[in-house]
């Protein structure tokens, strides 16, 4: 019988470092199949909580708050890129891209869990964001990507519209910060172990087989 995990997955929708990371992950799984099961639950972190509806820029964005050239940006976006093309994901964002506000994206991350497609509505709305250029904060975006993910797209709109599950998902992000989480992605096995960051498979493989064995 494989053994069973739990994994907490901390992440936002416009984080390439998430997809690279969650991209690691599940091939880590692919690779431990029979050996190891997991459950894996998302949570909201908000890289930019105070950005307004229309975005900024993504160069003027990184260079204001990192200090960063736009050369040094530039430089940044094509080792991301090659990242996530390795693990099998494109990643098309250019020197006109945005960054946006996430936070209606995860409120229709939490619905999305009631039926069991968090992981499916992830997927989408990176694609959407990163592979596609399209706004994760615009509501007729967030309803394809819940199209996309096998979600009902006239229940997602009623929860976009209602402002639903705002308090939890401000909740769940106080409680993440709470726990030590400020950055992302962070990925907690079975609520004591921590792997941060855009881990390659064999990182989480490692780990995972590691952890399975000790539980």
């Amino acid at each position: 019988m494989p053994k069973t995990l739990i994994i907490d997955f901390v992440s936002d929708v416009v984080c390439p470092w998430c997809v690279i990371g969650m991209r690691g992950l599940e091939e880590a799984l692919r690779r431990l199949e029979g050996e190891v099961a997991a459950e894996i639950r998302f949570h909201p972190f908000e890289l930019n909580p105070d950005m307004p509806p229309e975005g900024e820029n993504i160069v003027a964005h990184i260079g204001r708050k990192y200090g960063s050239t736009p050369e040094q940006s530039a430089a940044n976006r094509i080792a991301i890129r090659d990242r996530a093309a390795n693990v099998g994901f494109t990643i098309a964002i250019s020197d006109e891209s945005r960054i946006y506000n996430t936070f209606d994206a995860h409120r229709l991350l939490h619905w999305a869990g009631y039926d069991g497609r968090q992981q499916a509505l992830e997927h989408a709305l990176f694609e959407a964001y990163f592979t596609n250029g399209r706004n994760p904060g615009d509501h007729e975006v967030l309803v394809d990507a819940a199209r996309a993910a096998g979600l009902d797209p006239a229940a997602a709109a009623e929860v976009l519209g209602s402002g639903r599950y705002g308090p939890d998902v401000r909740a769940a992000e106080k409680l993440w910060q709470s726990r030590g989480i400020s950055a992302v992605p962070a990925v907690i096995i079975n609520g004591c172990y921590l792997i941060s960051g855009g881990q390659p498979a064999d990182a989480f493989e490692g780990a995972l087989r590691t952890i399975a064995a000790e539980s």
